[in-house]
């Protein structure tokens, strides 16, 4: 599984010009799955992403985690995160986790961030065409990866 994580101000999703998820300062989470993602790599990034010193304290310095500073998650599926440009142009998705794979992989992290956060988490529409909008604060943004747990 790859994630971006943007911190953010703020950022919203929509679907047909509908606001389907919606949050003020936290984070923004771009999230790919390939098939051999498993329930312990949906564990191991929900305690990441929870974990993640990433927010500014009364210094001015990244030691806090999106609890510590009450904030929200926005939860977005994207499989072009796996997207593989070594030949030619036209990206190959190859790696990215089938539909009927990835929604179930999906639906864990939702649940999991959930868990470890203790809220709801605002979401888009898993395989629907997203608008989604943000104020990158920082800006941060970070990679994280299961096959790359350093």
């Amino acid at each position: 599984m790859r994630v971006v994580v943007q911190r953010v101000s703020e950022a919203f999703v929509k679907v047909n010009n509908v606001v389907t998820g919606q949050i003020k300062q936290g984070l923004l989470v771009l999230a790919g799955f390939e098939n051999a993602d498993t329930l312990e790599d949906i564990q191991w990034m929900c305690n990441k992403l929870c974990g993640l010193r990433i927010f500014n304290d009364k210094a001015g310095v990244m030691n806090l985690n999106v609890n510590d500073i009450q904030g929200d998650i926005l939860l977005i599926s994207q499989f072009t995160l796996h997207a593989s440009t070594k030949k030619g142009n036209r990206p190959s998705y190859i790696k990215a986790a089938k539909a009927d794979v990835a929604i179930l992989l999906y639906q864990q992290l939702l649940e999991g961030l959930e868990n470890t956060l203790g809220k709801k988490i605002a979401t888009g529409i898993f395989g629907a065409d997203m608008i989604v909008s943000l104020i990158n604060d920082g800006p941060v943004t970070i990679v994280v990866d299961t096959r790359d747990k350093q």
